[in-house]
């Protein structure tokens, strides 16, 4: 022990890699001598902890904080409301006059209704203007719509394709289920390729950490339309993440303005 106490004294941070069984004893020496002293962990046994804490007289690995404070979360619900509300009152003739055209063109609800997956990995109900024939509804999302789909009506077609058919999520946002900028909050069914989301993506649960978006940063970088292969679903993945590390009223501004040039794009269909 003299010796070792010898090679560590010109030092201030030892670092030790051992074995488990080994760690209790590297662990009072290190104590015993004016060094910072740490232990090597394996990565799978900390599971990117951000921090050290305490629960009675047990440690604990911090892994999450949330990734917004309380004063972010004051702020972002507060832009929700304000949008939110004042797009409905905008919106509001538009949206009257979508919802008849719908009605009149096909039987059935002007409204459509799905089951999402949205913050926490919470359930609720999205709400879209009906794009399709009712008979031909994918309460599931598992089938994705493709160009030409033969399901969507002719006003299906032109509110999808201007992204009108997403205006009733404003309603959501008002209720406390979505936010005006986040990730797209998805179909329990939805498929990238042949695998399910959470297939496809180690790390898809992540996103749901805030609350879903109408619009986000993955939509403004044109991942929009199906997901044919788990790639598609990857870059969207990271987007999200992206959006979730970097968090700012500035950055929810700046995409809700380069929202309005990809309202209309090439896989809105």
């Amino acid at each position: 022990m003299d010796a070792l106490s010898r090679i560590i004294a010109p030092y201030d941070r030892v670092v030790v890699a051992c074995r488990f069984e080994d760690r209790a004893s590297w662990s009072i020496f290190l104590k015993g001598h004016e060094v910072g002293g740490e232990i090597l962990l394996d990565r799978d046994l900390l599971q990117n902890a951000v921090a050290i804490g305490q629960h009675g007289a047990h440690d604990t690995l911090v892994l999450s904080r949330g990734p917004l404070s309380l004063a972010s979360r004051i702020q972002k619900r507060s832009l929700d409301l304000i949008v939110g509300v004042t797009a409905l009152l905008i919106l509001a003739p538009l949206m009257i006059l979508v919802a008849i055209v719908i009605k009149i063109e096909s039987p059935g609800s002007a409204l459509f209704r799905q089951v999402r997956v949205g913050q926490g990995n919470r359930q609720f109900t999205l709400l879209k203007f009906r794009s399709m024939r009712t008979d031909c509804a994918d309460n599931n999302g598992t089938i994705s719509v493709g160009r030409d789909d033969h399901r969507v009506t002719r006003i299906g077609k032109f509110i999808r394709r201007t992204s009108i058919d997403e205006l009733p999520q404003l309603f959501n946002v008002l209720r406390g289920e979505m936010s005006i900028v986040g990730p797209r909050p998805h179909a329990l069914g939805s498929l990238a390729g042949t695998n399910l989301f959470w297939e496809a993506s180690e790390n898809y649960w992540i996103r749901h950490a805030l609350k879903p978006g109408i619009t986000g940063l993955a939509q403004i970088r044109g991942y929009r339309g199906s997901t044919e292969s788990v790639e598609d679903l990857k870059r969207r993945v990271r987007a999200d993440l992206e959006y979730l590390a970097h968090w700012s009223m500035a950055n929810d501004l700046l995409i809700m303005l380069r929202t309005i040039r990809v309202v209309i794009h090439k896989n809105a269909y």
